[in-house]
């Protein structure tokens, strides 16, 4: 027979039993469609990962104080910042420095244990371009010598003031006005849970003992490995060994990573998925070869060879896996962009991940087909319409 026959011939028999083909091929459809969302969300995660680098740049270093020799908590020298502003590739340098003293309430009557885990820091007016943090709503702390206080975007939640400008929090027993709310900052998530206050007036009215407990620094693209291996001995000369330098931007990097390794349990569940509507079309194939036997041996009466009631069914089981994993790239595809969509990521979906999920359909359509195939062909005519 010709191609276009035995093509004619396969969708005939499906066409004749319309629910068992939508269910078999559903089968089929929901294990492709799991594996191609998966491949495109993965994907698009790290596109969002890798954008969100771009713009955040891969730059920045932080320099903090560790431990002792013995264990005991260190701190950085005043003159740290200043020392680590004097390396040549560096272009900006900020700082931060925790103010253990002070704590924040919404108002003086709240319990002093009640504190909500916001942390209380001095910071330099340079901190939003350093660290790359932008202000939502209000103002920086373009007056850090008045009691004003900006709120990180997890703060301002915990405090209720997410819209509270020009409110008052209670702050280190002084009242302080709320003049600005931080977007989060993804390189600096630690400011996200923080009360900013002006470094003068941590000092002068909350009894700030002046270290910084947080140095940020940004130096050029190409020179920040070489930055990173001088920040502790620069920062800290006489004991470099009590200083932790590190990356932020890694830990998005390291996101990612986790994020593949998701992908992988993820992609075997799909196949999963896809063996068992393999396993659903072999089922059907079988089934229908046990039901047209008397259709089987009257064509072989007729003339039809082995090799044609073979390729007849093994066309049949072709079409209905194809059938399937056509519709389900397709559904694998709306759920990729509209996961992206609703995320704000970029949707990217690889060309490979689509093609492949539809020759993986005919692969399991060839082989789940094999057996139903052979046996109709070995059918005797006399056999089949004796049935």
């Amino acid at each position: 027979m010709k191609f276009t026959d035995i093509l004619r011939l396969g969708s005939a028999g499906l066409r004749t039993r319309p629910l068992r083909v939508v269910l078999s091929a559903l089968g089929i459809a929901i294990g492709i469609a799991a594996m191609v969302a998966v491949v495109g969300i993965s994907t698009s995660s790290r596109a969002e990962v890798d954008r969100r680098l771009a713009a955040l740049g891969t730059n920045l270093l932080t320099v903090g104080p560790g431990k002792s020799f013995f264990g005991d908590a260190s701190h950085l020298p005043e003159e740290a910042e200043a020392m680590v502003a004097r390396i040549g590739p560096v272009t900006t340098v900020s700082a931060t420095g925790r103010v253990t003293s002070a704590h924040v309430y919404r108002t003086d009557r709240i319990p002093s244990a009640e504190s909500g885990g916001i942390a209380v820091l001095a910071a330099r007016t340079t901190l939003p371009g350093t660290v790359g943090a932008t202000v939502h709503a209000g103002t920086w702390l373009a007056a850090p010598t008045y009691p004003t206080v900006v709120l990180g975007s997890r703060a301002a939640e915990i405090l209720g003031l997410t819209d509270g400008l020009g409110l008052n929090v209670w702050l280190g027993g002084h009242w302080f006005t709320v003049v600005g709310i931080l977007d989060p900052v993804p390189l600096a998530p630690e400011l996200d849970s923080a009360a900013l206050v002006g470094w003068p007036v941590a000092t002068s009215v909350l009894g700030f003992d002046g270290y910084a407990t947080t140095i940020y620094s940004r130096s050029r693209d190409d020179a920040v490995s070489s930055v990173a291996d001088v920040l502790a001995a620069t920062a800290n000369p006489a004991a470099p060994n009590e200083v932790q330098v590190s990356r932020p931007s890694d830990a998005l990097a390291a996101k990612a990573a986790t994020d593949q390794a998701y992908t992988g349990l993820l992609l075997g569940l799909g196949a999963v998925a896809l063996l068992v509507g393999g396993v659903g079309v072999a089922n059907t194939m079988v089934i229908s070869v046990l039901e047209r036997r008397p259709e089987i041996g009257l064509r072989r009466a007729l003339g039809a060879r082995r090799r044609d009631i073979r390729a007849q069914f093994l066309a049949e089981s072709l079409l209905l896996a194809g059938l399937g994993g056509f519709f389900g790239v397709l559904l694998g595809l709306l759920v990729t962009e509209s996961y992206a969509a609703w995320r704000s990521w970029p949707a990217v979906l690889p060309l490979w991940s689509l093609v492949g999920g539809f020759l993986a359909t005919l692969v399991i359509g060839a082989v789940a087909g094999l057996y139903p195939a052979m046996r109709a062909a070995r059918l005797s005519p006399t056999a089949a319409l004796a049935a």
